[in-house]
């Protein structure tokens, strides 16, 4: 049974009338159209190709390697085929891979980005594997963006502003909420595990089960509409945005990553359970590369107001085990699951990229064979700032990183640099409240 038989079938099998066909831009927003499914199975699927020229606040960028805005070919990924659940008419998604005329990837799409740095690994023959650990905060819905964000009433008709980590009651407060999103991702394979009460008033974290990385990818992207539109039908609002309420938290994606090989073997242990050269070089290449790939990891001037929040979230490299306090932890575990967790990446970020990211930086350490620092004993809080500190630093590095540029190619740093200085450019553009609350009068 081809593709579209496929799609038929479950169409018919779920009486599906249209369909969700979109990709992921560079901000990991779902772009693309609702199509009736008859249509869906008989066209060929076009949109511009310059929809990842786009900011995140919908303006365009001059995209010198795409002059004519031309249009690309939409080739849905059949395995990404799933219902919408929150939609009253039976409504189906799918997650499409992008082609030009010429039936050549798009270089500039976040998920061919990610495929290319996996197609790395398999010319090696390996295997990564990655568990994300996503945090985002509940906050009540507002329309003054002049106005500090708050946490929403819970069941109790209070809100709790407290600092309540770890608190099981403080979950059960959205019960309501929490079940739907567990609900709601089950229905559409989105596998998640384990959820918590994280630092920050209403701010939680849930952990995805450990896969491929571009399942995971295909995962996070859908969970993040999931939960959104799941606190709308609850009346509340979601953000992932990195530092959302002044003093407190951060939100984070922590990526644990491993990387098996063609027999199903953890190379980063020896046959002793040891860590192996592997292991080394990985954090080695972390070390290394991540400060030339932050913009990736953090790409918003707001993504930097995450890291002065350092005592929950790191502004170092060091490595060390079980340490919460570095920006590289290796969990405690046995050998055939040992792991390094990047613990730098915000919640604001494209989950293709974050991961294409990660895992390039380490497949460098292990191609260039980088020896890493020693581990770090005890709290890395109060060690040196070892990140650029804004976004624009963030900018330049990544622009003139050769390694990027091997790895993640010369069109996609280019367009992706220039994405990122015209959204700055805006931002540096708006006047704060802080500027007109101190500076307006004083100066």
């Amino acid at each position: 049974m081809d593709d579209i038989d496929i799609f038929k079938s479950w169409f018919k099998e779920n009486n599906t009338q249209d369909i969700e066909v979109f990709v992921p831009d560079m901000a990991g927003i779902a772009r693309g159209k609702v199509i009736p499914t008859q249509k869906f199975c008989k066209t060929e699927i076009k949109m511009a190709e310059s929809v990842f020229g786009q900011t995140i606040s919908g303006n365009y960028i001059e995209d010198e390697s795409n002059p004519e805005d031309r249009d690309m070919i939409l080739k849905p990924d059949v395995s990404t085929l799933h219902p919408v659940p929150w939609l009253k008419e039976p409504t189906a998604s799918v997650i499409c891979d992008c082609l030009t005329k010429d039936n050549k990837p798009v270089e500039t799409s976040p998920r061919r980005i990610l495929h290319n740095i996996l197609k790395l690994y398999t010319e090696k023959g390996w295997k990564p594997i990655v568990a994300p650990e996503v945090e985002f905060y509940l906050i009540r819905p507002h329309s003054d963006f002049n106005a500090e964000v708050a946490p929403p009433k819970g069941r109790l008709g209070r809100t709790d502003t407290t600092k309540q980590p770890l608190s099981i009651d403080a979950m059960n407060d959205f019960d309501p909420f929490i079940n739907d999103v567990y609900a709601f991702c089950k229905k559409q394979d989105i596998h998640i595990d384990t959820l918590s009460q994280e630092m920050g008033p209403s701010q939680f974290e849930i952990n995805f089960l450990h896969d491929d990385p571009i399942s995971l990818a295909d995962q996070i992207f859908l969970f993040k509409r999931t939960v959104r539109e799941v606190a709308i039908l609850h009346e509340l609002h979601v953000t992932f945005l990195a530092r959302p309420i002044s003093k407190e938290a951060g939100s984070a994606l922590h990526i644990h990553q491993s990387v098996f090989d063609n027999k199903g073997k953890n190379i980063f242990s020896q046959s002793d359970g040891s860590s192996s050269k592997f292991f080394m070089h990985y954090i080695g290449g972390l070390q290394k590369y991540l400060p030339e790939a932050l913009l990736i990891f953090a790409p918003y001037p707001n993504s930097y107001r995450r890291f002065l929040s350092y005592y929950c979230s790191p502004v170092n490299l060091e490595w060390a085990i079980d340490n919460r306090t570095v920006g590289l932890r290796v969990p405690t575990s046995d050998p055939e699951n040992r792991r390094i967790e990047n613990r730098i990446a915000g919640s604001d970020v494209n989950p293709y990229l974050a991961l294409a990211a990660t895992l390039a930086c380490g497949y460098l350490g292990i191609i260039e064979k980088i020896d890493p620092r020693n581990p770090i004993e005890g709290s890395a809080y109060e060690l040196p700032f070892d990140l650029h500190r804004h976004v624009h630093a963030s900018i330049e590095a990544f622009h003139l990183s050769k390694a990027m540029r091997e790895v993640l190619g010369n069109e996609f740093v280019d367009l992706y640099t220039d994405l990122k200085e015209n959204e700055y450019r805006e931002f540096q553009e708006r006047i704060t409240p802080w500027e007109r609350e101190v500076l307006m009068l004083n100066v």
